[in-house]
């Protein structure tokens, strides 16, 4: 069995480290936060500075396929998160009555909570796991590496054999980068004599303001619908439900927006909010302002890759998380190609991971199982951000997307195919080729001769007069 050494406490780094222990490695976690995460789950949700994690006080959802591997793998985990409060809501609770059951409809339930839920519930199990062992306030400032053959398959380059940090030299068996998008790898590789990786980014244009309430008390659920993300063609609204009664309201619109600014008070972001039936619905009910308006910009979709034309640039250091792929939160996957891939270095770390074809297997299953849902996340932002940018719906196979989403909310059989992407249980191509769905669509929109997408929410005029007083 190997010694795992996980640069990075958060989420993929929990994970990680207690997956690798759970399947006999033993790991040591190295995070610069002097702080972990406790089951004051306000105070730490609300009250820790976190400049490292700019999206941890962001709305999060784990779907279908992050809940699935933690039944599976961490079931201690998913009880946990569910006694410190997080909700299930199986995707076809949408309708007044679920329709018929069909196998496959397990992997259609979400886990409804605060990110700091997930991190609590990781952070616990693994201060009892006897394989790891955490070192919070000792953050990782280099690598140990050595530059020579490959025994197993003859290749030559950078080996990662350990990590410093200023308390001295740690060995292992593989380094795990769960450092995020602002980690310090690209940095260590390269004084370590890599050759750069290969790094694709796509930028959004979008920008999220988000703000957090709580329902009334003795009001245990919102209502059933509507929740799901709505938006015009130049702004958007979603409802996230959370843990212990609290939601998050969520409006986007595009970085050049002259009303973006705006969205930051309080007042206006409320506004504005109620103007889409989701934020309307739960604003409705009376709940009690959590934060002010929190925002987040400047997002890209990122691939990063440590492999170029030649094979692996380095051996022994493997990413995970956002360090191989950020992706924006529109739809909501970032946690579960996390777990992903933890799992996948826990179930392989004992095949020499120290080695050439290590690398190269992990970097094969990453684009295998991790980038198809990366070039869907790039799909869906590029079209959500060229239509804000000109505040213009779009027609064509534009018209169609949008009414096979619209057409789901009406259309059990319609709502499961959409819903098997949503969960990452299906790739789109396999479940929105369906004869069955095409035809369901098709009639959806013969029944409507004058559909036209987007049309939710405020006009132009009416949001510039909400953002403009």
């Amino acid at each position: 069995m190997a010694h795992v050494l996980v640069v990075g406490g958060g989420m993929g780094g929990l994970a990680t480290a207690l997956l690798a222990a759970r399947h006999g490695h033993t790991a040591e976690l190295f995070e610069r936060d002097t702080r972990s995460p406790g089951t004051a789950l306000d105070r730490d949700f609300f009250g820790w500075r976190r400049p490292a994690v700019p999206q941890a006080n962001q709305p999060h959802v784990l779907l279908g396929a992050a809940r699935n591997l933690l039944r599976e793998e961490l079931p201690d985990v998913h009880a946990e998160m569910l006694r410190l409060g997080a909700r299930e809501r199986h995707e076809l609770d949408w309708f007044e009555a679920r329709p018929p059951e069909r196998p496959g409809d397990e992997d259609l339930v979400m886990l409804q909570a605060r990110r700091i839920v997930l991190e609590s519930a990781l952070a616990t199990a693994l201060r009892a796991e006897p394989g790891a062992v955490t070192r919070y306030g000792e953050p990782v400032n280099g690598l140990i590496s050595a530059e020579g053959r490959d025994a197993a398959d003859g290749a030559s380059g950078v080996r990662v054999t350990g990590v410093t940090t200023e308390a001295g030299a740690y060995q292992g068996d593989l380094v795990v980068d769960a450092g995020g998008r602002r980690g310090g790898s690209e940095r260590w590789l390269a004084a370590a004599g890599c050759r750069p990786g290969v790094v694709e980014r796509h930028r959004t244009g979008l920008a999220y303001f988000c703000r957090w309430y709580r329902l009334p008390e003795g009001m245990a659920e919102g209502p059933r619908r509507p929740w799901a993300v709505t938006g015009g063609s130049f702004a958007g609204c979603a409802v996230f439900p959370a843990d212990n009664r609290a939601f998050a309201v969520t409006l986007f619109v595009h970085t050049g927006d002259t009303t973006r600014s705006a969205l930051r008070e309080p007042a206006v972001f409320e506004a504005a909010a109620r103007s889409f039936p989701p934020g309307a619905a739960w604003l409705g009910l009376g709940a009690e302002p959590l934060s002010g308006v929190l925002a987040m910009a400047g997002l890209d979709n990122r691939w990063s890759a440590l492999v170029d034309e030649r094979g692996p640039v380095v051996s022994g250091f493997v990413p995970v998380g956002d360090a191989v792929t950020h992706t924006n939160p529109t739809l909501g996957q970032g946690t579960s190609l996390t777990l992903w891939a933890a799992r996948r270095v826990a179930r392989t770390a004992h095949r020499d991971p120290g080695s050439v074809r290590f690398a190269a297997e992990y970097h094969a299953w990453a684009v295998r199982t991790l980038k198809p849902w990366f070039d869907f996340q790039v799909v869906a932002d590029t079209a959500i951000g060229e239509r804000f940018a000109t505040r213009a719906g779009r027609t064509g196979t534009a018209r169609e997307v949008a009414a096979l989403f619209e057409c789901a909310l009406e259309d059990p059989e319609v709502m499961r195919a959409r819903a098997r992407v949503r969960h990452l249980a299906d790739p789109p191509e396999r479940a929105y080729a369906d004869p069955r769905i095409r035809a369901r669509v098709a009639q959806w929109l013969a029944d409507r001769p004058g559909y036209a997408p987007n049309a939710v929410g405020p006009s132009r005029a009416e949001w510039e007069k909400l953002t403009t007083g």
